[in-house]
């Protein structure tokens, strides 16, 4: 089951119930409860089908061996119904009860077998004087897991006498005296061909527990769904906990199957118990993440408290010292949480329209349903006169049947969770698939602006020749240029590289752009640009900040250059040496310096974004500042090409002014040494 609340407070009564369900399922033409000549017997000569033993058998209280040999005289041993409880037959509660029956056969017939299944944590079944099977130890008293379908064979030769006599000895712990239906239950017991019986064991867990497996397996596959969902959102913390609920339910189901086939220790039931707690804080956290809720200390402490009891629950249950008042206490405060927390918190989340709280309300109040009913159930079967009447009505709210199915409550719960999460992650992917459509026409409308703004013909500037790529990583891009007139015939230009990428890197961009224009019609001193344009960005932009490289080159091959953390040109394949600067935005009242060299006829100064520097190639090694000054000298389409090929990870941008085209043809020409760059202050 995926929610761990499964309440087990009337554990065995809910076990009785199933079987009770069970020889409704399997055998709606044969009578519930096989008649006999008289008590403690059984005429099994005309046994057709497999037979639950659920006539009335004899009884008695305490501990001898000779109870179990065929001869033994048990005729003043008290008659028992073993569809009602053992506390009105017992006032006293005995630790040892013995169950006697008597079954004609026909001395020819041959295969015949006996299953067992839930009946205690320790027995011995006994044919004819020979030990059957057992389960646990009786005295000493050593339980065991009980929840296996146990299968023995008659031997022939007991069945050649055409007597046998079935002796049962059970271990009836304070846990079993607690749960309102201790010892041998109508159909812990049955009689039939091997085969058979195997069969309708198959029928039974099959009918049983495919509801829940259907929700578990279900569950599982959404699990995984939400997995994926979270690698791709890993800040949508829900995702993780619902694929980790689900997997603890499904683990919980492959140890239930195996455990269907096999008893073992009884630290079986920790590590269910250990697979129930995991499930039971992975789905508290699966509904503080929907609704939104900080996990914090006051839940924590009830998740402990929840915890701790379940653990003193399980021990009492493993050991068999429980009481129904023990177990009634260790139980609330998982009841507690489960039935009383968490729908009061997806109510009052409804309520402040939450849609995601109404569509988990349905299972959780059906959860809810469940353990209070199994709460009062559990009430009143510690009164014997009811014990009965209150186990055909949970039969009947519990356990109802559509033909081989039987559905119960809390698998029907476990599966409207599974059909509310999917329909929950189905109306988020719709919802981000809508945002997903938005933001595409935004970036696409970001990406027309980009492409008006940043200049895709340069104005024709005498005396230059200018030459710009710009490549953005993704559809908009956080590198901006301009390039532009200037007075006396200069030519004025700005590079930089806006922190981040998308849309708001785009945003960022055309205010930057938009404040250059404004500012470059009244100045063209590169340091005046940039400290203005820092001081429109402090406090502006929500601690992101962008690099920027303005310079003025003159006719005359004079360069001013200011610098506020960018990268330096390169002047004829040799780096330019600026001083460094704080970028854009950083801190209010930067003043930028101004650097002055000279740029010889013919002579190429390219202007790099760090997208070239930062390219990667897939074993982690960048492109690097010697490999771009290697090619600084090449086109412009060139270098752009060879750094994507290498590996793009930022936008690229790269601009090449070359002054006096026909001077740089001449001094090819002549093989006239290009000089190195002078610098000046």
């Amino acid at each position: 089951m995926l929610f761990p609340t499964s309440l087990r407070l009337p554990w065995r009564l809910a076990g009785m119930c199933l079987f009770a369900s069970l020889g409704l399922l399997l055998f709606p033409s044969a009578p519930l409860r096989a008649q006999a000549p008289q008590a403690g017997t059984f005429d099994a000569t005309t046994l057709r089908q497999p037979t639950a033993l659920g006539m009335n058998w004899l009884i008695t209280a305490g501990d001898n061996p000779a109870y179990a040999q065929p001869n033994f005289d048990d005729s003043k041993w008290t008659v028992v119904d073993p569809n009602e409880t053992l506390l009105r037959y017992f006032q006293k509660r005995p630790e040892v009860v013995w169950y006697r029956l008597h079954v004609k056969v026909a001395p020819n017939e041959t295969g015949l077998a006996l299953q067992e299944f839930y009946l205690s944590s320790a027995f011995e079944i006994y044919v004819n004087g020979q030990r059957l099977m057992a389960a646990g130890s009786v005295a000493p008293f050593k339980p065991s897991t009980f929840d296996a379908y146990l299968f023995k064979r008659i031997p022939d030769a007991d069945i050649a006498t055409g007597l046998l006599v079935i002796a049962i000895r059970v271990h009836i712990s304070p846990s079993d005296w607690a749960a309102g239906f201790p010892g041998l239950f109508s159909y812990n017991l049955t009689m039939g061909q091997e085969n058979a019986l195997r069969d309708s064991s198959w029928l039974s867990i099959i009918g049983l527990n495919a509801l829940g497996w259907f929700g578990t397996i279900t569950g599982f596959g959404l699990g995984i769904v939400a997995l994926a969902l979270f690698v791709a959102q890993s800040h949508q913390r829900e995702y993780l906990w619902i694929f980790l609920l689900f997997l603890a339910g499904s683990l919980r189901l492959l140890l239930t199957f195996y455990r269907y086939f096999h008893n073992g220790p009884t630290e079986w039931l920790y590590l269910t118990l250990l697979l129930q707690i995991a499930a039971l804080i992975f789905l508290t956290r699966t509904y503080f993440a929907l609704l939104r809720i900080r996990f914090g200390g006051w839940i924590r402490i009830v998740l402990g408290i929840v915890i701790v009891s379940m653990l003193i629950g399980q021990v009492a249950t493993a050991n068999g010292t429980g009481t129904a008042l023990f177990n009634l206490i260790s139980f609330t405060p998982q009841s507690a949480l489960l039935a009383g927390v968490i729908p009061v918190l997806l109510i009052v989340h409804l309520r402040r329209g939450n849609r995601e709280a109404g569509i988990l309300l349905v299972p959780a109040l059906l959860n809810a349903l469940t353990i209070y009913f199994n709460l009062v159930f559990y009430v009143l079967t510690q009164i014997p006169a009811m014990a009965r009447s209150v186990q055909r009505v949970q039969t009947a709210i519990f356990f109802p049947t559509v033909g081989p199915f039987t559905f119960n409550l809390n698998d029907l719960s476990t599966c409207f969770f599974v059909l509310s999460l999917g329909i929950i992650i189905v109306l988020r992917s719709t919802r981000m698939s809508r945002q997903q459509a938005f933001i595409e026409s935004e970036m696409a409308a970001a990406r027309e602006v980009q492409q008006i703004i940043l200049p895709e013909q340069i104005e024709h500037v005498p005396g230059f020749s200018i030459e710009s790529a710009y490549v953005p990583a993704q559809q908009v891009g956080g590198d901006f240029y301009q390039i532009l007139p200037a007075p006396e015939g200069s030519l004025f230009l700005v590079i930089g590289d806006v922190a981040g990428k998308g849309l708001p890197a785009a945003m960022l961009v055309s205010v930057l752009v938009g404040a250059i224009r404004s500012v470059t019609e009244y100045t063209s001193e590169p340091a005046e640009l940039l400290a203005n344009l820092n001081q429109r960005l402090v406090g502006r932009v929500a601690g992101n900040f962008s690099t920027a490289l303005a310079a003025r080159i003159f006719p005359d091959g004079s360069v001013v250059l200011s610098n506020a953390g960018h990268l330096p040109p390169y002047l004829d394949g040799q780096e330019v040496a600026i001083s460094g600067a704080l970028p854009l935005g950083a801190k209010a009242g930067t003043r930028y310096e101004t650097m002055r060299f000279q740029m010889p006829r013919g002579s190429r100064l390219t202007f790099y974004s760090d997208g070239i520097v930062e390219a990667q190639n897939p074993k982690g090694e960048l492109f690097g500042f010697e490999r771009s000054r290697q090619i600084s000298m090449e086109p412009v389409a060139s270098i752009i090409e060879r750094a994507k090929q290498f590996g793009q990870q930022d936008d690229m941008t790269v601009i090449a002014i070359t002054r006096d085209a026909a001077a740089v043809r001449d001094a090819q020409a002549q093989k006239v040494a290009v000089p190195a760059p002078a610098l000046a202050n």
